[in-house]
């Protein structure tokens, strides 16, 4: 069997990983973002400061949101057969555009059924609102949504909050009220809420409000059946791939999540091949290679000489573009590393998704002892939620069949695979509020190039936890204790990481910021920031 391009597309983690979209974007002259079935027009603006606003327009639903940008790729997509059409628009004037280019991209139309379905006892529950807020001797339920959205109706004072259990101006309260009222398919209190929360967010505000803002992209692109487009047909044509790595690169630095995987994967990866002179690594996302760089110096260095080294790279051919290179590009840059340091290297490419690898794809040979990396990449690999072989699985019993010295998995510590939207809605909010925490005391928060990688490099995967379902959702973490119960099936028992690994990486911590936390648990390491688990290291043999 051979293996095949997948179209499915990956997010990448450190900086030699970059996120890559489908080649063909579509282009469209208009800017606006239709929902003919909502009647919401949200649109975003621009204040002095530099933070983006949202205002509302109830005749049409309209993307302001552009915090996704872009592609200079042609390409046109058919529209359904609708009377509805909608696509993306840059903002003028908004921080991101003032210095980049952006194209306009227009997705398939929707199907002409409403996006929500019926409350069974909707019209009960609009009666007793009405009450409330108007009194029993007002009638207005033969009013369209227009005119319960017009800015002089009492629906648009603070009383509706008031009777949503919000707090003036709490931005918190805002999101999670408008992930409820799209998990209950209140469209009433959804409009009501995205015109609400499109005040108080802001791409270079406080890390609630950056995050409020990609959340309300997800929410917008979730009732327009338009987050897969928007995940998959952004190609990051623009930035350039070299800005792309430049973004992916920073993210590294500021934040050492990604820095503490691969450290402590190589560090599992050192401790278990020592002594072994024919070594093969099989890497399920070998991106930029990057990661192997120091293990091919360590090699080399060994007392006694060097040994062999192979190295397998897995990676979807899609990835080409974030290199700037097919994965020939990477075989060649770590022979030349090898080729400096005089260690015999020898790479195997393999030009596929890791669902699509079966063991005829990975050249094993008799007497090498096998290394496998899963780093930030199991996530996206489809189990049995999504697909009818369960891949996870039966990649975890495939390579356990290979004998290997030691496999190292590193994982978010997050749960969002399975969960139902809004309980996988609210993980993302509370996971993501740490991480743009741990971001913001790193760089200040009208700095472009904090606001750029933020962008490029994490709103993608709110988007696609949000809008997407199905085998469209390719963010789909799982929490440690799923991962040790798929390894354990599959044979696999704990490989313990070093006292030495642990205490390179709290030296790595040190440098960063105190609220930063490095836990081991029967020698699992946990990464956190404050309370919260963010990245979970463990190897396995």
């Amino acid at each position: 069997m051979s293996a095949k391009a997948s179209e499915r597309t990956y997010r990448c983690s450190d900086d030699s990983q970059m996120a890559y979209y489908n080649n063909s974007v579509p282009l469209a002259e208009n800017g606006r973002f239709y929902m003919m079935q909502n009647h919401l027009d949200v649109h975003y603006t621009s204040s002095g400061d530099g933070s983006q606003k949202i205002s509302s327009n109830p005749q049409v639903f309209e993307a302001q949101y552009c915090t996704l940008e872009s592609s200079s790729a042609n390409g046109v997509y058919p529209t359904q057969s609708s009377t509805s059409s909608h696509s993306i628009s840059p903002i003028s004037g908004s921080p991101l555009s003032q210095n980049d280019s952006h194209s306009y991209h227009t997705y398939d139309s929707p199907p002409t059924a409403s996006c929500v379905t019926e409350i069974p006892d909707f019209q009960s529950k609009l009666k007793e609102l009405e009450n409330a807020i108007l009194g029993p001797e007002l009638d207005i339920a033969s009013d369209s949504p227009e005119s319960l959205l017009q800015a002089n109706h009492p629906l648009r004072q603070d009383n509706w909050r008031q009777l949503l259990g919000i707090d003036t101006g709490d931005l918190k309260q805002v999101i999670i009220a408008c992930g409820k009222a799209v998990a209950a398919n209140d469209m009433y209190a959804t409009e009501l809420l995205i015109s609400e929360l499109g005040q108080l967010v802001s791409v270079s505000g406080d890390p609630m409000q950056r995050l409020g803002a990609y959340m309300l992209e997800g929410l917008v692109a979730r009732l327009s059946f338009s987050g897969s487009k928007l995940y998959k047909s952004l190609k990051c044509k623009e930035p350039t791939g070299s800005e792309l790595m430049s973004y992916m690169h920073l993210l590294c630095e500021i934040c050492p999540f990604y820095k503490f995987g691969y450290m402590s994967a190589n560090g599992a990866i050192a401790e278990a091949i020592k002594g072994e002179n024919f070594i093969h690594i099989i890497d399920f996302q070998i991106a930029q290679g990057s990661q192997w760089i120091t293990i091919i110096q360590a090699l080399a260095a060994r007392p006694g000489g060097p040994p062999f080294l192979r190295i397998t790279g897995i990676d979807d051919s899609n990835s080409a573009y974030a290199r700037g290179g097919g994965l020939d590009m990477v075989g060649t840059k770590l022979h030349s590393v090898s080729a400096s340091c005089g260690l015999p290297f020898e790479f195997n490419a393999v030009r596929a998704a890791s669902h699509e690898v079966y063991i005829q794809h990975l050249d094993i040979r008799p007497g090498e002892a096998i290394v496998v990396n899963f780093a930030y990449q199991l996530h996206h690999t489809p189990d049995e939620s999504v697909s009818v072989e369960n891949h996870r699985d039966r990649i975890a019993r495939m390579i356990k069949s290979l004998s290997p010295r030691v496999v190292t998995l590193v994982e978010q510590e997050s749960n969002t695979n399975t969960s139902a939207f809004l309980p996988r809605y609210l993980e993302t909010l509370d996971y993501y509020t740490a991480m743009f925490e741990s971001i913001d005391v790193a760089l200040p928060r009208d700095d472009k190039r904090r606001i750029s990688t933020e962008q490029h490099c994490v709103a993608r995967d709110i988007v696609n936890l949000i809008a997407c379902e199905g085998a469209e959702r390719v963010e789909r973490h799982e929490v440690f204790g799923k991962w040790k119960a798929r390894f354990a099936m599959a044979g696999f028992r704990p490989y313990p990481l070093s006292s030495v690994v642990n205490n390179t990486i709290k030296t790595l911590l040190d440098s960063y910021h105190s609220c930063y936390r490095l836990e081991e648990r029967d020698g699992v390491l946990y990464l956190g920031w404050k309370s919260r688990v963010l990245v979970v290291s463990s190897a396995w043999c």
